[in-house]
């Protein structure tokens, strides 16, 4: 059985539904200690990075300790930031902190600049929040994206983003580059909705099942 974490920042709906139809049997653990039972570990999320808190320590101590055991360990969207070792969205919070770096806002708010043009160095205009369909640029091999073509589009909507490290799989752009896509080991983890994102989406959860002994 799969652990569905439901810290109350997402809708853990229609993950439940996306990994359903690959025949996966979710759970949603009650307490850290629930989470022993667990084969595999998957942590949702939209919204705030504040939402994390309700993740307190026996959280982190419980799925980090699950982690050292060898089970998989997958986050989405805001479930990947949390991966990282915090975000300017709530400085004041840590992250789990198996990946390094930390997570920043999109360069810019609203309809403004996100960032500049290395070569000409003019202003670049994006609509943060970041929301809809976008391409995965493949950095590195890994087992998330076994089967997945590089320009795959899948489906975003964030407004925070990790940063592209050594443990990042596959970049998108959006007025600047950004992890879409991280893996070390058996801990992984997506910017975008896979659950949202058709058949690529549907492929990168099957991946993810196929980490699970």
């Amino acid at each position: 059985m799969i652990a569905l974490v439901d810290y109350r920042a997402g809708n853990l709906t229609s993950v439940r539904k996306a990994f359903g139809a690959l025949g996966a049997d979710l759970f949603t653990p009650e307490t850290p200690a629930d989470l022993a039972e667990a084969s595999a570990i998957v942590v949702p999320g939209v919204g705030h990075f504040g939402a994390t808190r309700a993740l307190g320590p026996e959280w982190m101590e419980a799925i980090v300790a699950r982690v050292g055991d060898g089970r998989p360990l997958l986050g989405i969207c805001l479930g990947m930031q949390w991966l990282f070792e915090g975000s300017e969205e709530a400085p004041e919070l840590p992250g789990l902190g198996l990946l390094g770096g930390r997570c920043h806002r999109l360069r810019g708010g609203g309809a403004g600049v996100a960032g500049r043009d290395e070569a000409t160095h003019e202003a670049i205009h994006v609509k943060v929040p970041h929301v809809g369909w976008n391409a995965l640029d493949l950095k590195n091999d890994a087992s998330i994206v076994d089967a997945i073509d590089n320009g795959s589009q899948v489906y975003f909507t964030h407004s925070f983003v990790a940063p592209v490290t050594g443990d990042t799989v596959a970049v998108t752009e959006h007025g600047e580059p950004f992890a879409a896509i991280v893996q070390r080991g058996h801990v992984a983890g997506v910017q975008f909705h896979p659950e949202k994102s058709g058949d690529v989406g549907l492929r990168i959860l099957r991946n993810f099942l196929s980490l699970v002994g």
